[in-house]
């Protein structure tokens, strides 16, 4: 059979001296009907090579090498003619949701749009299809929604409903998943794997093991830009050969120690939610609701995507107002002092000056100490390089980290982490959420900590609070 594309010595490299490779020459081969999977670290170059591909790398990368499709070399047409493959040769469903979407449409016209336009539907045949795509996703009532009123999991579902309109036979899905609880994770993913058919394939890039193992196929696994090792899925995960597939592997969190005793109750709560209450047009999103953090205690929150998690931090941060009930938060602190780690760490930076100076102006403006930027960089992994970087430079997952850092030089007494670990692997995720916590009890921190993953939060919280929907 012929495959639906050939990816040989594809790497990708700087453009200006001295050349730096981020992403070594690497082969595989997708065919019709069956998936392969790219797990590996946040910055490993999973990311990248899905650009590479489609040929959107940002300035200052290039691709070297072949991406075959139907006979021809995609790498070598003109960037006019690669832009016309898009959508109905390859159809990307980007890490970042905000990204696929267009902020002043709503959600049911641009998803209609990519049935009309490009799929070349009948208006009515497009309206029954985008109707049939938001009531399989959970979005019906969104069909009128901008983009901004949607969660992060809703978003995530809106994008893949978007980019399915063409039925494009090479699907690049670039964590899928992300910030969907399990019921929602395993529709998307059952979605995936029924597009999958005699004349189309899919590459899909996560961190999620659970979702490499529901996906099936093949897997390769990616580290400092060099494939460590690539094979059928269940012997991949079963029996890996890497000491690194086996540490990643090992990290799920369902493998993690109990956390430590509960921090003791404090006679001063940092911040009390009272019978708090908040709908969502004519939906109910919680009512008489009440919740107290502790200084250094760490609550998980968890519920189904849109329940109002996110919704119920911004009250307490006073950044939104509730319909009923009120919140105390602890005198004698700065309102700098109550900090949140967005689900969406690009829309949380500006993206035209690099991290240095991002810092370097935090610094400045609050007085803050600069000399705990390289120490708390060192503790949450990341190299130096990065600083001279501007925030689309980066991963998702190098970005919530700076995102993490940029809080704690704060030195918050309460810090509302949104999915703050959505974009790591587990290795990374386990490490950056033990620092999370040991800096939060050495600091009095309380933290409220947001996450679809019911053992992520047994395994790091004094205790949790769940949000039905």
């Amino acid at each position: 059979m012929t495959p639906l594309m050939e990816v040989r010595n594809l790497c990708v490299e700087t453009t200006q001296p001295p050349i730096h490779t981020l992403l070594h020459p690497v082969s595989f081969t997708l065919h019709a009907g069956r998936p392969l999977t790219l797990l590996g670290e946040t910055g490993s170059g999973k990311s990248l090579l899905a650009q590479a591909v489609m040929g959107t790398l940002p300035p200052g990368l290039r691709a070297r090498g072949d991406v075959m499709v139907e006979g021809r070399n995609f790498l070598a047409l003109p960037a006019r003619a690669r832009a016309k493959w898009w959508g109905r040769h390859f159809a990307l469903l980007p890490q970042e949701p905000w990204h696929a979407l267009d902020p002043t449409m709503r959600i049911g016209a641009q998803i209609e749009e990519g049935h009309r336009l490009v799929a070349g539907r009948s208006r009515s045949a497009a309206q029954h299809a985008t109707d049939q795509s938001l009531m399989r996703l959970g979005l019906a009532d969104c069909r009128r929604h901008l983009p901004q009123a949607l969660s992060g999991g809703m978003a995530q579902r809106a994008a893949f409903a978007a980019a399915r309109t063409t039925e494009a036979p090479i699907v690049i899905a670039d964590e899928p998943t992300k910030g969907l609880d399990s019921t929602r994770r395993d529709e998307v993913v059952t979605l995936l794997r029924e597009a999958l058919n005699e004349r189309s394939s899919l590459l899909a890039i996560t961190h999620d093991i659970d979702v490499a193992r529901q996906l099936g196929g093949d897997i390769m696994v990616v580290r400092d830009g060099i494939c460590l090792e690539q094979g059928e899925a269940r012997t991949v995960l079963d029996a890996p050969r890497s000491e690194y597939a086996k540490r990643l592997i090992a990290a799920d969190p369902r493998h993690w120690p109990a956390p430590a005793s509960p921090a003791p109750a404090s006679a001063q709560p940092v911040i009390e939610g009272r019978t708090l209450r908040m709908k969502r047009g004519n939906r109910v999103l919680f009512s008489n609701l009440s919740l107290t953090l502790s200084p250094g205690e760490i609550v998980g929150l968890t519920g189904p995507s849109g329940c109002g998690k996110s919704t119920l931090g911004d009250i307490l941060l006073g950044i939104i107002t509730p319909d009923e009930g009120h919140v105390h938060r602890a005198r004698g602190h700065a309102p700098l002092r109550f900090q949140k780690l967005y689900q969406d760490p690009p829309a949380a930076f500006a993206p035209h000056w690099t991290l240095h100076t991002l810092l370097e102006d935090l610094c400045a403006r609050h007085r803050l100490d600069r000399a705990r930027i390289p120490l708390l960089m060192t503790r949450l992994g990341l190299h130096t390089r990065l600083l001279q970087r501007q925030p689309g430079q980066l991963s998702g997952g190098e970005l919530q980290r700076f995102s993490i850092l940029r809080a704690l030089l704060l030195e918050p007494v309460f810090l509302f982490a949104d999915e703050p670990t959505s974009r790591l692997d587990p290795i990374t995720q386990q490490d950056t959420l033990a620092l999370l916590t040991d800096v939060a009890r050495e600091h009095d921190c309380a933290v409220l900590l947001v996450s679809h993953d019911p053992a992520l939060i047994t395994a790091s919280c004094d205790r949790q609070v769940v949000l039905s929907g």
